[in-house]
């Protein structure tokens, strides 16, 4: 059998990997995006669960970055309302880091390059007389207010790839890229799929290798090319433990060593803090944690705050590698730039492979503009840009705002629990009239695996989504891993498995 030919190859199923995916099959390519893993199984839901500027980016005179990034703040609070929501930040003042006019000054600043159409401006806030500093010690008198927004980072990958999907890309995961090599017409690509332990060839006219952490294992390996470009290895880590004070809002925590760390709030009883700056050296399969980072963010989070965490309090930690393009300039992993850096490799003219250094969340959309310009000249009769205004899947709310919406789809399943509605609006948005179809109860939802999960769900997860696992589900695509008891946990895997084995037999 002949090998299926494509337009565009993608090796990597994180945020630049799906966007690239998306924006290609918008444009009329074929495409088909390869994740060895789940989609978003490594950096891509590792992060600090954020869309924003990046406050801290200003005092290194990045301004170009931020403004990249406060601009696609904008666009994806519009085009994913449902996974993107305004969170203010209160920022305590401490005299002994950073003076106030510098913080008014930044913040001013920050106000001045963002495009705002949804989220209100910073100001000063007396802790004496406000209850946002209720949560604080008393030596914190006065600090600073400003918006940015919250997401799930990895609900983002996957609403990506449903919307290339949509468009007519493949998405392969599980399926491990072995082999790259330059044929004529192209490209050929060797994979594996774990499951079967079967390899198959795919023939494309182009490759992107948004590999993330591999991205030069991919070229040296897989490809045998060398490339002069580097990447620094740069550990980020979180934990989270119960709420740790009321209120929607999250506090930036000023440290010593010039540093922030956030206290945010997440998944309605807990506190996500994170995170750390970490060189790392290990093995990008397997991160955690150190004990050295626990103790850095528990210190920091004890002085600013009264409530006292221990290590004991932790529920749940996870740490993620930012795979940072090196440029030599800066040997602080905090200080190293989070701009992306894309590199074109072609032969004499044709058969382009072009890898993805660095980047953030945030900035995931214009990551992908930005690569098919390059590969514009390769491919002419591409279409034009198309994603800045187009909705991700569920987030055509109907013409309505996320809280007006959430307020409908609880009139119309009034008999389901509310926090179910809640967060189910929230994962899927306008796509949860899938999941519930006519459900009154529910028990007309199937299987309970949780007050919280139901078979309808799970389902979907695995039929639309890409899930194949107990933790595809509950750590990835619904974020119930903290909460599900042992018991329900082994009764999710027992359905999962028995999903798989009705699948392969189907």
């Amino acid at each position: 059998m002949q090998p299926k030919q494509v337009d565009l190859f993608i090796i990597g199923g994180g945020i630049n990997g799906v966007g690239v995916a998306a924006d290609a099959a918008g444009r009329g390519l074929s495409v088909i995006l390869c994740e060895k893993d789940d989609l978003a199984s490594h950096t891509s839901s590792a992060s600090t669960k954020l869309i924003h500027g990046g406050l801290r980016y200003l005092e290194q005179y990045d301004f170009k970055l931020v403004r990249e990034a406060l601009r696609e703040r904008e666009i994806l609070l519009h085009n994913a309302p449902h996974l993107v929501h305004p969170l203010e930040f209160v920022l305590p003042h401490d005299a002994h880091l950073r003076p106030a006019w510098i913080i008014r000054l930044g913040l001013l600043l920050y106000d001045y390059l963002s495009n705002r159409k949804i989220l209100t401006r910073s100001h000063q806030i007396n802790f004496k007389t406000d209850k946002r500093g209720h949560p604080l010690q008393e030596k914190f008198i006065r600090g600073f207010s400003y918006m940015d927004c919250q997401t799930d980072d990895a609900r983002l990958v996957v609403a990506n790839a449903m919307q290339a999907k949509q468009r007519g890309a493949v998405i392969l995961t599980q399926t491990e890229v072995i082999k790259l090599q330059r044929i004529s017409p192209g490209w050929q690509i060797t994979v594996k799929y774990k499951n079967t332990e079967k390899c198959e060839h795919f023939i494309a006219k182009g490759v992107i290798n948004a590999a993330g952490s591999w991205v030069v294992d991919i070229l040296k390996i897989q490809a045998s090319i060398t490339t002069s470009l580097q990447i620094k290895w740069v550990k980020g880590s979180h934990f989270i433990v119960p709420k740790l004070y009321p209120g929607d809002f999250a506090f930036i925590l000023q440290n010593k060593d010039q540093r922030i760390v956030f206290v945010i709030p997440y998944q309605q009883h807990y506190s996500l803090i994170g995170t750390t700056d970490v060189v790392y050296n290990g093995d990008p399969n397997h991160v955690r944690i150190s004990d050295q980072e626990i103790e850095y963010l528990i210190q920091i989070v004890n002085e600013y705050l009264k409530a006292r965490i221990k290590r004991e309090h932790i529920v749940w930690s996870y740490a993620g590698i930012r795979s940072l393009y090196d440029d030599t300039k800066n040997k602080n992993p905090s200080k190293m730039t989070r701009e992306y850096h894309l590199e074109l490799m072609d032969e004499g003219g044709q058969y382009p492979l072009l890898s993805i250094f660095g980047g953030k969340l945030t900035t995931y959309r214009r990551l992908a503009e930005h690569v098919l310009e390059k590969l514009a000249p390769y491919y002419p009769t591409m279409g034009k840009p198309w994603t800045c205004n187009a909705f991700l899947p569920g987030g055509d709310l109907g013409g309505v705002d996320f809280s007006d919406f959430v307020i409908q789809l609880k009139q119309h399943y009034h008999q389901l629990p509310d926090r179910l509605l809640q967060r189910l609006a929230k994962n899927y948005g306008a796509l949860c009239y899938e999941i519930l179809k006519n459900a009154k109860t529910t028990a007309d939802l199937g299987i309970a695996f949780s007050a919280d999960l139901y078979e309808a769900e799970v389902k979907h997860l695995l039929m639309r989504e890409w899930a194949t696992s107990c933790d595809d589900i509950l750590w990835r695509r619904t974020k119930l891993g903290i909460t599900l008891l042992p018991d329900e946990i082994n009764r999710l895997t027992d359905f999962c498995c028995l999903q798989r084995t009705f699948a392969r037999n189907s």
